[in-house]
């Protein structure tokens, strides 16, 4: 395989990559590519483009703007391999930021130098009401994104390369993770003890289970004489198409979860309301009913449980703190306690302890200081036990 490259003018070169001869015609065939750079980049891009044809994967030429293909990728990619409310945050990003800012450029005319001064003017003016900028975490958020996009271009022949990664995304303030302190967690739950949330806010302190995860259980998910729970699906509402139940995201999300004793008791209590509320109704209760519903049987609007959260909250002074903030502080309060990370990690259904780890990092100062306490009054321990033997 044989290539070479010459200067177009001032920073563009062709690359000229020679596949052979077409086995019907015995004429030779030969690709170009445009790459904007130095004489180094050019060569780089060469070695790549020869490589990649040697491993069997032609990249053919394609016209087409960035917005065509982000376009061709939400419906290609986003819209078959990720959550409804994932696929929607990623439209969204892209139809109101991605493409107006970069649509109109060739795709393969996309360069770094573009897209970093795409997350300047995010960084200033990027807000859609045009009161200001949007955050670095945001803006970050965009980066991922475009990543994704692009990579899925490499990765089927239509770019050479990831561009975006000689990109440098903005770097977010790192924000303190908010919990419920323990006084909190009672004074919470006692406000909520008459509400039609109040079990299912239960579950969340003491599972660390998702939102989605919660409103997606049913009762054939649960397991009251074993007292434990299995998470395998997912609930969402995604405007327009109405309630979507989903497969978890990951092998790790799809767990088994023990329940406590108060709370195996609670949740045999609401299954014998919901069964007389059910039998109130003339209608049968089934074992693939929701946990939490209406009484109907309809499924919790998950909007709607997020604001009852918030209303609740507020009545009783506690502030800056979400629903989401209830599976913090169920994974907090366990590591304080003792419980070792890899359980806690197994019971939240994240991919590695090490995330589990990164996430509650503020907690460990905490856990290594009673550790080395306790390991001190053990040895201590020890000693005096083996001073009283001699003497």
């Amino acid at each position: 395989m044989k290539g070479h490259i010459q200067q177009r003018s001032k920073g563009s070169w062709t690359i000229w990559v020679d596949l052979g001869r077409d086995p019907e015609t015995g004429k030779r065939k030969q690709q170009t590519f445009t790459v904007r750079g130095n004489k180094k980049d050019a060569e780089r891009e060469l070695r790549t483009i020869l490589t990649r044809i040697e491993g069997g994967i032609l990249v053919k030429p394609v016209k087409l703007t960035v917005g065509e293909y982000l376009e061709q990728w939400l419906r290609d990619y986003v819209a078959t391999n990720t959550a409804p409310t994932t696929a929607d945050g990623y439209s969204d990003i892209v139809r109101a930021h991605l493409i107006p800012e970069l649509g109109r450029l060739p795709l393969n005319a996309l360069q770094p130098s573009h897209i970093q001064a795409y997350y300047a003017r995010m960084l200033v003016s990027g807000r859609l009401d045009g009161k200001g900028g949007l955050s670095a975490q945001t803006v970050k958020h965009h980066h991922r994104i475009l990543y994704e996009a692009l990579k899925y271009a490499v990765k089927h022949g239509i770019l050479i390369r990831n561009i975006a990664e000689a990109v440098d995304p903005p770097r977010p303030d790192t924000k303190e993770m908010v919990t419920l302190e323990l006084d909190n967690v009672h004074i919470f739950l006692d406000a909520a003890h008459d509400t039609h949330y109040y079990v299912l806010f239960y579950t969340a302190l003491y599972t660390g289970l998702r939102r989605s995860e919660l409103l997606g259980l049913r009762w054939r998910d649960v397991d009251l004489d074993l007292a434990t729970l299995s998470v395998v699906q997912t609930l969402h509402h995604v405007p327009k198409k109405g309630y979507i139940f989903r497969e978890t995201k990951t092998k790790r999300s799809r767990r088994l979860v023990d329940l406590s004793p108060s709370l195996a008791l609670l949740l045999r209590e609401h299954r014998a309301n919901q069964e007389l509320e059910k039998k109130l109704l003339g209608r049968l209760f089934m074992s693939d009913d929701l946990v939490f519903c209406y009484p109907g049987g309809t499924p919790l609007p998950p909007n709607s449980v997020t604001k009852a959260f918030r209303r609740l909250a507020k009545s009783v002074g506690i502030s800056g703190i979400r629903l989401h903030d209830l599976r913090h502080t169920h994974a907090t309060l366990m590591l304080r306690q003792g419980v070792h990370p890899k359980v806690v990690s197994e019971r939240l259904g994240h991919s590695s302890v090490a995330i589990t780890l990164d996430t509650y990092s503020h907690v460990l100062p905490g856990i290594q200081a009673a550790a080395a306490r306790r390991f001190d009054e053990g040895l201590q321990k020890t000693r005096e036990e083996a001073s009283a033997e001699i003497s």
